[in-house]
């Protein structure tokens, strides 16, 4: 198995004509399916979701000759997904002109009929119960709860203070924590 790349290595690559797509190439296998799970978690559905990584990356590839470092390779990619996850949920809520509570339905709705989904009741509860969380309280929560990611690096991310990050995963938490308490 081919040990990973290292990002300094994939940026040297990118910025050298002849080698930007083995560039390319050596950061889709790094980081395509940490991307794909992390825009899966906001958007649930697999389709919606591969259309989001295309586009995720499609803007990396547009914006990494301008990458300044002033961050890690992922923490830079990961808000352009985040955004990218903000924004979709954003003009579907629009398109649909749905409130957040219905969105949340239809999600879980997508949620239980998909055949990606292969989690037990408990699993699926708690990801119905996160889907009732606003999108930037989810984005934390998952963020937090299946990255493990630190607030400081969550704080690179999402450009919100390191106190506002710990206030919205304790809240998120304690949303969560009432639903599954209230469906038992």
């Amino acid at each position: 198995m081919p040990t990973q790349v290292e990002d300094a290595e994939i940026l040297s690559k990118f910025q050298d004509e002849r080698t930007r797509n083995e560039a390319f190439n050596l950061l889709l296998n790094k980081y395509q399916q940490k991307i794909y799970w992390h825009i899966r978690r906001m958007v649930i559905d697999h389709d919606d979701a591969d259309d989001l990584v295309q586009d995720v990356f499609i803007k990396v590839w547009k914006n990494l000759a301008g990458f300044r470092s002033d961050s890690q390779l992922y923490t830079w990619m990961y808000r352009i997904a985040s955004n990218e996850c903000i924004t979709f949920l954003n003009k579907k809520k629009q398109r649909n002109n749905i409130s957040i509570e219905d969105e949340a339905y239809n999600l879980a709705d997508t949620l239980a009929d998909s055949s990606y989904f292969n989690g037990d009741a408990a699993q699926k509860k708690l990801q119905q119960a996160i889907l009732t969380l606003p999108e930037k309280q989810r984005l934390v929560f998952n963020m937090k709860y299946y990255e493990d990611m630190k607030y400081e690096e969550m704080s690179q991310v999402l450009g919100t203070s390191v106190g506002a990050l710990k206030a919205s995963f304790h809240l998120a938490v304690k949303k969560i924590e009432n639903i599954l308490l209230a469906a038992d």
